[in-house]
């Protein structure tokens, strides 16, 4: 069981993003939380006070490259100017996706 685990875990990714452009008051937040779910992700979004958003998404490889994809365009209100990303290790910590307020 134990190998098991390490299996699935060289599959699991976590990612921090911080999302520029017009992204505050538009629903980016509960959008990208909707949208972590319905591909089993983990983690958080918050908005942050410089006008980005910033969230770590953690779970399956290829959900979390489809989540990145997805805020690249992000809901129809929003126009998402530049999306950057950067690899941190797997938290165990993270188990539900939330907004942070």
């Amino acid at each position: 069981m134990y190998i098991w685990n390490l299996q699935i875990c060289r599959f699991m990714k976590n990612v921090h993003l911080i999302i520029q452009g017009d992204v505050q008051g538009i629903g980016y937040r509960s959008w990208m939380k909707n949208e972590c779910k319905k591909l089993g992700l983990t983690g958080w979004v918050k908005n942050r006070e410089d006008g980005t958003v910033e969230a770590v998404v953690q779970g399956d490889a290829d959900a979390v490259a489809e989540i990145i994809e997805k805020s690249e365009k992000g809901p129809e209100v929003a126009w998402v100017e530049k999306v950057t990303t950067e690899e941190q290790p797997t938290d165990n910590i993270l188990v539900t996706f939330t907004v942070v307020y």
